[in-house]
C-alpha cells in the first residue's frame, strides 16, 4: 500500500444533496467541511432538491448517486440542504423546512445506520442544522 492509499484509506467523506444554485454551493460545503470535519464532500444536485425529495415519487438516480457515494466512497453522513430564495421549489421558509424534514425522514428508510442532517441557509447565506 502506497502513502496515497492509506491517506485515502482515512479520508472523511460526506455526501450534500444540494440545489442547483451557486449561491448556496459553498456556504454549505465550508460549513460541512468546518463542522463535521470532513475531508471530502461528494455533491449532488438537482434543483429545489429539497422540495424533489420531499414530494417527487421518482427520485432512483438520486438514490443510485447516494449509493455510490456510500459504498464506493465510503461516505459516512448525508447532508439535505434546502435554502432562502430556492427559485425552483417556490415555496416559504416553514414549507422549506418541512420539505428539509420530509427528506431526511425519507432518506433515512434507505440508510437508517447513516448520520443524516437536514440544513437551512439563511438569508445571510449562513448555515444553520434543521433537523436530524
Amino acid at each position: 500500500m502506497t502513502s496515497v492509499d492509506k491517506k485515502n484509506n482515512l479520508d472523511v467523506r460526506a455526501t450534500c444533496l444540494n440545489c442547483i444554485d451557486g449561491r448556496v454551493q459553498f456556504p454549505a460545503l465550508h460549513w460541512i467541511r468546518e463542522q463535521y470535519h470532513t475531508d471530502f464532500v461528494d455533491v449532488i444536485t438537482a434543483a429545489g432538491i429539497d422540495g424533489v425529495l420531499a414530494s417527487q415519487d421518482n427520485i432512483g438516480e438520486i438514490i443510485r448517486s447516494i449509493n455510490i457515494s456510500i459504498n464506493v466512497n465510503k461516505s459516512i453522513r448525508i447532508f439535505v440542504v434546502g435554502h432562502y430564495d430556492c427559485r425552483a421549489n417556490l415555496v416559504d421558509e416553514n414549507t422549506h423546512r418541512e420539505h428539509i424534514t420530509k427528506s431526511v425522514k425519507r432518506l433515512k428508510k434507505h440508510w437508517p445506520e447513516l448520520e443524516i442532517i437536514g440544513l437551512w441557509v439563511n438569508s445571510q447565506w449562513q448555515v444553520e442544522v434543521w433537523c436530524k
